[in-house]
């Protein structure tokens, strides 16, 4: 088997089908996708977003740079093992790829289906049609997609807790703790006076992505433990 040369390290060549073998079960997966000119003129950064949206709990989706073979682009490197898959330029290869490491025999348009009604969901948070986008994601949760469950019950959180149900907020919180420990959400634990839990998902969140305190909703919240 070929391997190639790249700054995501040595990758081994990609199967006959082009799609990566499940990892095992232990494995900490991280999916890298080039971002330089070819690949990003050929839809990598649309891949980035779909696999960043539908990737289970606990795996990482990255930039990354040429990972070569520029003409079969974009490209994808799935760590550790490192395996190459190419032509990955639509949201529909990203959720074979996703399927194909995670999904046991799901359907692969169940996880575009769940995050196209999740971006829905949040266009109607950002219009103030909370009830809309609550219902949204309970259609979302109701597909079962085998990725990005996590995001779903973040923001039907905050759906519930700007709709006034502090405590349905809080269930969906602890849902999303539940499958992704390191993507907590705080905001419903501080409505309801959990004051504990909220200053503890607020520091955790910070682990995950510093960059959230320069954020004003973060400071506004911040002021409370303060």
């Amino acid at each position: 088997m070929a391997l190639l040369k790249c700054s995501a390290g040595v990758i081994a060549a990609a199967t006959s089908n082009n799609l990566p073998p499940p990892p095992a079960a232990s494995e900490r997966v991280e999916i890298r996708i080039c971002v330089n000119r070819t690949c990003r003129r050929q839809g990598s950064m649309d891949a980035l977003e779909t696999l960043s949206g539908i990737a289970p709990a606990g795996v990482s989706v990255t930039s990354c740079g040429c990972l070569g073979r520029c003409g079969s682009g974009p490209n994808l490197a799935v760590l550790p093992g490192g395996a190459a898959v190419s032509h990955c330029g639509t949201a529909a290869r990203a959720a074979q790829v996703v399927e194909a490491l995670f999904g046991r025999g799901s359907d692969p348009g169940v996880n575009l289906e769940a995050l196209a009604l999740r971006r829905k969901a949040e266009a109607e948070v950002e219009s103030g049609r909370v009830s809309e986008a609550e219902a949204l994601l309970s259609q979302a949760i109701e597909l079962k997609p085998s990725g990005g469950l996590h995001f779903i019950y973040k923001c039907r959180s905050v759906a519930r807790l700007k709709m006034g149900d502090a405590s349905g907020a809080l269930e969906d919180a602890t849902e999303a703790s539940r499958i992704a420990p390191d993507y907590p959400s705080g905001d419903a634990y501080l409505a309801m006076e959990e004051w504990g839990a909220a200053e503890e998902a607020y520091s955790r969140a910070l682990l995950v992505d510093p960059s959230i305190r320069r954020s004003k909703s973060f400071k506004v919240q911040f002021i409370t433990f303060t």
